[in-house]
């Protein structure tokens, strides 16, 4: 396969389904709260009171950061469509994850592009990762205990950045239909590598199942904004009330002023 041929799949899969449309997914729509920004916290004090932070195993060892599914996806939605001009059938599967506070993290999206005319087909995996990350070091991922595969960030928005593997082997797509665990690595600003631990129940399934149907991806949609919006009025009135005991408190310990 020529590079040109390799590299207009891959635009296309840049620019997900904007052309065919079709609804993009809950995972590449861009949500009103953005992604929790990379963990930069210093580690727990070892033994004896002696920061972690402190040790060398700790200062240039991985963060392990554990995800879970977004509570209101069942599960990974695959998604496809056809480009119209070039006559390419697009399908992404994907699914968004979560702090275990509920907070978003990031999301995973893996194409895969075929066009039976020209004998091509062209796998991408694709993430929305959190803000505060170092840029040019790019990304790692791998399945369970298998080698990994190298990627570099694309664009970045309020809600968090993108970043893509083109080109990606077959055999590396069979892995995460088969495996447990997919970890993303990426540096932090202190230059700490931090691996997202991605569980990868429901992939295979969903990857070698039929697409969503349209109404029910609108529908699935509609319930996520839905949720965005309620998490987002929640968090507001949760400040107000906590701006509003903070303002009262130095009201109520002010000393009175001294009688002339």
């Amino acid at each position: 396969m020529s590079f040109t041929r390799t590299a207009t799949l891959a635009r296309a899969a840049l620019l997900g389904l904007a052309g065919l449309g079709l609804a993009a997914a809950p995972a590449l729509a861009q949500p009103k709260k953005p992604a929790a920004p990379a963990p930069t916290a210093p580690a727990p004090a070892a033994p004896g009171g002696t920061p972690a932070a402190n040790t060398p195993a700790a200062q240039t060892g991985p963060q392990i950061v554990t995800v879970k599914s977004e509570p209101s996806q069942a599960d990974w939605t695959k998604v496809c469509g056809k480009d119209q001009g070039s006559g390419t059938d697009i399908c992404y599967t994907t699914r968004d994850f979560v702090s275990d506070q509920g907070q978003p993290v990031l999301a995973v999206a893996v194409y895969e592009m075929k066009n039976a005319a020209q004998k091509q087909e062209v796998r991408v995996v694709r993430y929305l990762l959190p803000l505060g990350l170092l840029l040019q070091p790019g990304i790692r991922f791998n399945v369970d205990n298998q080698s990994p595969t190298a990627g570099r960030f694309a664009v970045c928005f309020p809600n968090g950045c993108f970043a893509e593997a083109g080109g990606v082997d077959a055999g590396v797509i069979a892995a995460m239909k088969k495996g447990t665990t997919l970890n993303v690595s990426v540096q932090n600003q202190t230059q700490r590598e931090v691996t997202f631990a991605v569980p990868l129940a429901g992939f295979g399934k969903a990857f070698d199942g039929p697409a969503i149907d349209p109404k029910v991806l609108e529908e699935q949609q509609k319930k996520l904004q839905a949720e965005l919006e309620k998490r987002s009025e929640d968090m507001r009135k949760k400040l107000e009330q906590q701006g509003g005991a903070a303002g009262a408190a130095p009201a109520a310990g002010a000393a009175a002023p001294a009688a002339k």
